[in-house]
Formats: structure tokens, C-alpha cells, sequence
């Protein structure tokens, strides 16, 4: 299917997305993927909304909702920094799910209610010593507070998709360590990219031989905090 489209179709889903939200008549609303308009048309009866849809096909119907901005275009390319909004409230196209959502941490908003593929959501809020703990927990942790609100079915969409969904809730903090971020994404990185060897080896397999706290561990199992200090331990290395 063009865009890998599945829509909402469970409205008391919908209306709970909009409760999470706590919406007011001065919010301004950033929705990716407003497709067919269920959670548009919820918004934009409390809160103004700025609509982005790649899709030809439902631009018209999404012009004709009050109070909505549309913008027919891929949100991946566009700037976001040329919008004014404070919340986000998405049910986001899965295949773009990582790279919007590090690109909406990018930008100062209050709060975020967005829709996702169980396994990512689960991903997004994983804990050390689980298997779900990765990358994408470290790097969502590092710019923001995460927490899966509920689970939806698959039934909930149509076409029905393989997978159940999540909803989740995201605070951006801005940064919450002090690190150079150039550096904690690199050892962030290369660190996951061998989870499963003691994080001394991780490191001189990409040519970085020196002792670091946590030498002995393994990444998937000490907090993005012991991370940050690997990554002091390392600033004249990289």
C-alpha cells in the first residue's frame, strides 16, 4: 500500500488521544499523517491545528475542517522550526517512526501524544537489562521523558495492520545530560552495535583502546548515565 496507510478507526481510541492531551483553545496542534481526518477533526474543536498529509487524496476533505492549517507535503522534509506549535498529537506513519521523532526532539514543544508500532514504543521506554533496551531508548532518554499510555489493537485500523500499536506520551527536556552529543552518539553507537561484547572490546574493535568506567560490562546492561561517563572518559579519544 502507497505510504504504508493504515488508518484509525476505533473513535473512542481517538478520543482519548485528545484527552491525553489536555487541550486548550490556545494550543496549537501539530499532527504528521492527518490521513482521513479522525484525530483532525477532534483537535480543531478545541485547539487550532497545524495538518500535514504526503497523500493527494485527502487534502481536499482536510481543508474543509475549521481551524486547520494543511500542509500537503513530507513531513521528513519539512522545517519544522518554521512552525509555531506546542503539542503534537499523531498517529504516525510507522516506516518513518525513528527519524521524526529525532526530529521533533529537535524543536522546543510541551508535550506529545503519539501513535506507534508496539515494538518501538516498547523500544522507546526500555530499561537496562531488558532486551528491548537499545539505542533509540538511550537516545529518546538523553532529549525526553517517554511513557506508553496504553495499547491498542490492530483491529483498531484498517487495512488491519500485522502489528498491535501504543500510545505514548513525550515530555521533550531539551538535553539531559551535560556530554558533548557528537560523542555520546557516536559511543552510543558503537556501543549497541555490539551489545552483547564487554564495552572494552565494543570500543577497540573501532580503534579505541583505553580504559573506561564500565570496561567490564556490557551496554544492555548499565544506565544512559554510566554512558555519559564512558563518554568523559573518552573526549580526547574522539
Amino acid at each position: 500500500m502507497k505510504y504504508s496507510q493504515h488508518f484509525l478507526i476505533d473513535e473512542r481510541v481517538a478520543n482519548r488521544q485528545i484527552e491525553y492531551a489536555n487541550l486548550n483553545e490556545n494550543d496549537v496542534v501539530l499532527e504528521i499523517g492527518a490521513g482521513n481526518g479522525i484525530l483532525t477533526k477532534r483537535i480543531a474543536k478545541i485547539a487550532k491545528v497545524i495538518a500535514i498529509e504526503i497523500d493527494r487524496k485527502f487534502i481536499e476533505k482536510l481543508k474543509k475542517i475549521r481551524n486547520v492549517e494543511v500542509i500537503h507535503g513530507d513531513a521528513l522534509k519539512i522545517d519544522f522550526n518554521e512552525l509555531e506549535f506546542n503539542k503534537v498529537i499523531s498517529n504516525l506513519p510507522y516506516h518513518i517512526s525513528s527519524p521524526i521523532t529525532f526530529k521533533l526532539l529537535q524543536k522546543k514543544f510541551d508535550l506529545g501524544i503519539l501513535m506507534y508500532q508496539k515494538e518501538f514504543a516498547e523500544r522507546l521506554v526500555a530499561k537496562p537489562g531488558s532486551k528491548e533496551y537499545s539505542r533509540l531508548s538511550v537516545m529518546v532518554y538523553y532529549k525526553a521523558d517517554c511513557e506508553i499510555l496504553e495499547y491498542v489493537p490492530k483491529k483498531a485500523f484498517y487495512p488491519v495492520p500485522k502489528v498491535d500499536s501504543c500510545i505514548v506520551k513525550i515530555i521533550p527536556i531539551g538535553k539531559r545530560f551535560d556530554v558533548n552529543e557528537k560523542i555520546f552518539e557516536k559511543v552510543v553507537k558503537i556501543l549497541f552495535s555490539h551489545r552483547r561484547k564487554k564495552i572494552k572490546n565494543a570500543l577497540k574493535l573501532h580503534g579505541i583502546d583505553k580504559e573506561v568506567p564500565y570496561g567490564d560490562r556490557r551496554v544492555e546492561e548499565i544506565e544512559p548515565e554510566k554512558i555519559v561517563e564512558i563518554c568523559k572518559a573518552l573526549e580526547e579519544n574522539l
